[in-house]
């Protein structure tokens, strides 16, 4: 079992996306790790090689190959197990949020990087969200997007109604347990333990 990746694997994360030439439009470190979150979730495996190549760029165009998409790629898969081990035995995992510079920041805006790559995976594999089992994914998925501006949930008249009903967080550590604990309860609804 690989080993969890360190605070220099992340920079070194960051910085190969960083790389990447245009016109790749790669994820950041902390919408990589919501986007895992969401390709996780799917209640049937998405393959890797589906879901691999929307990490380097959002549309899917094709990264150029070289040692260093290799690298990306093996640190990319590395998370994905740490993510995927820790959603299957329903354990606390540290999303990849931080705090903003800027000290007016509220905690949803501090997620919000997060819960766009989670969007972007529920977008591009959408079986999560087709499933029809009313408020266990309803308020759960409504925790997750709340952080979004309502503008981008137009479409969602069920799950902005759901948002309205909530408090925002008061801290970015309540914010982040909030995505940790509606990710678990998400994986009850998809990928029930028997």
């Amino acid at each position: 079992m690989p080993a969890a990746l360190t605070d220099a694997d992340v920079a070194e994360l960051q910085r190969l996306l960083d790389g990447l030439p245009a016109p790749l439009e790669p994820l950041d470190v902390s919408a990589l790790d919501g986007y895992l979150v969401g390709v996780l979730l799917q209640p049937q495996r998405v393959p890797t090689a589906r879901w691999l190549p929307h990490v380097c760029d959002v549309d899917g165009r094709p990264a150029p190959r070289g040692a260093a998409v290799e690298r990306l790629h093996s640190l990319v898969q590395r998370r994905h197990g740490e993510l995927a081990r820790s959603i299957a035995a329903r354990q606390w995992f540290d999303p990849w949020v931080f705090e903003l510079d800027d000290p007016a920041a509220t905690p949803s805006q501090a997620v919000l990087p997060w819960v766009a790559g989670f969007a972007t995976a529920m977008a591009l594999f959408p079986a999560l969200t087709a499933l029809d089992d009313g408020p266990a994914l309803l308020e759960p998925l409504a925790v997750i997007y709340a952080a979004l501006d309502p503008d981008d949930l137009e479409d969602a008249e069920r799950l902005l109604a759901e948002i309205e009903t909530l408090e925002p967080p008061a801290t970015l550590a309540e914010a982040v347990e909030d995505l940790v604990r509606s990710t678990l309860l998400l994986a009850d609804v998809a990928q029930p333990r028997l």
